[in-house]
């Protein structure tokens, strides 16, 4: 997966490429659904008592539920073993509302029309807060202590964070955490390496030296896969600087932490150094030479294949679990391994952070005043976010791949769940698109508990490495979330001409650029060129909004 997908939980590895969204219906569709008097609502579409908790599953509940992104297709809501339980047992009924490819038209289309879906799926930011700001949001307050299970598991400081100008909540968050997780890091092609006699990987000059053994020894084979949109070089950034995560020097962030104020992404000594390195790779034929244009499924089938000795990546547990199984199909001694990041010479190890993680967690479901019953739907969601709804969404109803629970809500996990592994994971594969507020700790937690039981052979190999490596190496980056304007705003049009800007010169230092002098002019164009846009406009509202943040984390 890529950018969006936040490195998550462990089973979440393949899910953040994915995405959940489950949506609505028309006027027409919402009149019909209220003559049925869904549960909570009177026969004139009126909500029920605020005065007493909803009961989910006493009465049919329906809500319309939009994803708002270009990609994403929700699965038929009942299909499932675990949505087909929910619609049973819960009596909840979702009903997808899809973006049709063009989610930015299909949002301004429901707004102009006045239609729009029960719930809204999307990015934390400056969308929510115009949606907010137009009067066209539910707040949650009055439903927190109601219906418990968000506001304890993720807490307050978490929920302060989501809280709008106005000091009310409209965000329900996805994969929200209180620990952390994330996948980032560097995968390891297991032969080659071993039969390279295992060298050490800890430094950059050590990543160098071995690309070069690759190149030699097995010409066939790419030494470093840079994955869709060059993202080995995002991930070797975190390599030239301790405390300092791929984030800032993002095309989402553009904006490196200076003492009290966010500086320039071009003038920033480790962006700098990160680049004149990739550089190096590249012109030596060490790293994808088609780095900033493959796609997706053209790094997935190198990975797979074992066509590759490094892979540095966001998420190259997703790919790399599916490369391990098949290439020890083949060949025991074969499969991945990751390696602790690397970091260059005279760095502390144990400061090098190639990922992040936020207690914000990914993005987040907004309830709009087209809902006649927020509190109903709120419920619903809060219940799906809990322990239950967790289990049901992860892992199917109670009796196949887990029965009962220990003391702390743990599912206990049947002899079924390991020696039908290709169930479980098709059970899973099928839910992993309804997974649009899911609970990182008891998720984790959950698993690991597990895990921990069984033989080294066992066990699951994405867990394994979080455990052992990545999430160990992300970098706690809460204090850096909601910093992009509107993008109507002034600032907003500086940021698109700024990222314009960037990926511009990213991509012609990294592959155009002749020496290492060139990759720095390059980037000294970019700033000379981004200052003008009116960069430095952009970094001050950037920074009060940090500094914002921070206030509330106090």
């Amino acid at each position: 997966m890529k950018s969006g997908k936040k490195s998550v939980p462990w089973v979440l590895t393949a899910l953040l490429a994915a995405v959940v969204v489950l949506t609505a219906c028309s006027k027409n569709e919402n009149s019909s659904a209220a003559s049925d008097s869904p549960a909570g609502q009177s026969a004139g579409g009126e909500p029920a008592s605020s005065g007493t908790a909803y009961e989910l599953g006493k009465e049919p509940l329906e809500f319309s539920f939009y994803g708002h992104y270009d990609w994403y297709t929700m699965p038929n809501w009942g299909e499932d073993l675990a949505t087909k339980w929910i619609k049973e047992n819960k009596k909840a009924n979702v009903v997808p509302v899809s973006s049709g490819g063009n989610a930015k038209q299909k949002l301004s289309t429901m707004i102009v029309s006045g239609e729009l879906p029960d719930v809204i799926w999307m990015e934390r930011g400056p969308d929510v807060e115009k949606l907010r700001s137009e009067g066209q949001l539910a707040a949650f307050d009055d439903y927190l202590d109601k219906y418990p299970n968000l506001k304890k598991w993720a807490g307050e400081s978490t929920l302060d964070m989501l809280r709008s100008p106005d000091g009310k909540l409209y965000q329900f968050p996805n994969w929200y955490t209180t620990q952390p997780n994330g996948n980032a890091g560097y995968l390891v092609n297991k032969k080659i390496y071993e039969e390279l006699g295992s060298p050490s990987l800890a430094t950059t000059d050590d990543l160098y030296a071995y690309l070069k053994q690759v190149k030699e020894k097995y010409p066939g084979v790419i030494p470093l896969e840079s994955g869709q949109g060059a993202e080995a070089v995002d991930i070797l950034t975190s390599a030239f600087a301790e405390n300092r995560p791929p984030l800032f020097s993002s095309a989402s962030m553009m904006a490196v932490p200076s003492g009290d104020k966010l500086t320039s992404v071009f003038t920033d000594p480790a962006f700098r150094e990160a680049l004149q390195y990739a550089n190096k790779l590249y012109r030596e034929k060490l790293l994808t030479q088609d780095a900033f244009s493959q796609k997706l499924e053209q790094v997935e089938q190198k990975i797979v294949t074992g066509k590759i000795a490094v892979y540095a990546a966001s998420s190259p547990t997703e790919f790399g679990s599916k490369g391990n199984a098949a290439m020890k199909a083949n060949d025991p001694n074969a499969g991945y391994i990751m390696v602790w990041p690397v970091h260059k010479p005279g760095l502390d190890k144990n400061k090098i952070f190639p990922g992040d993680y936020k207690q914000l967690g990914w993005n987040v479901s907004v309830i709009t005043k087209s809902a006649k019953n927020p509190e109903a739907i709120f419920a619903f969601l809060d219940w799906l976010t809990g322990p239950e709804g967790q289990r049901i969404i992860m892992w199917g109803p109670e009796g196949l791949y887990w029965e009962g629970t220990d003391g702390d809500g743990a599912p206990l996990f049947t002899d079924k769940f390991v020696s039908d592994a290709n169930g479980r994971d098709e059970l899973m594969n099928a839910t992993v698109n309804f997974q649009w507020n899911g609970n990182t700790v008891y998720v984790d937690n959950s698993k690991t508990k597990f895990e921990s039981k069984l033989p080294p052979e066992k066990r699951n190999w994405e867990t394994r490495w979080q455990q052992e490596i990545t999430w160990k190496t992300q970098f706690n980056a809460t204090e850096f979330v909601n910093l992009d304007p509107a993008g109507d705003s002034e600032e907003g049009i500086i940021a698109q001409e700024v990222r314009e800007l960037y990926e511009k010169a990213k991509a012609q230092a990294v592959i155009g650029a002749k020496s290492e002098d060139e990759v720095l002019a390059i980037l000294d164009q970019a700033e000379k060129d981004a200052q003008k846009a009116g960069y430095d406009r952009l970094l001050q509202f950037k920074t009060a909004k940090w500094q914002e943040n921070r206030g509330k984390l106090k």
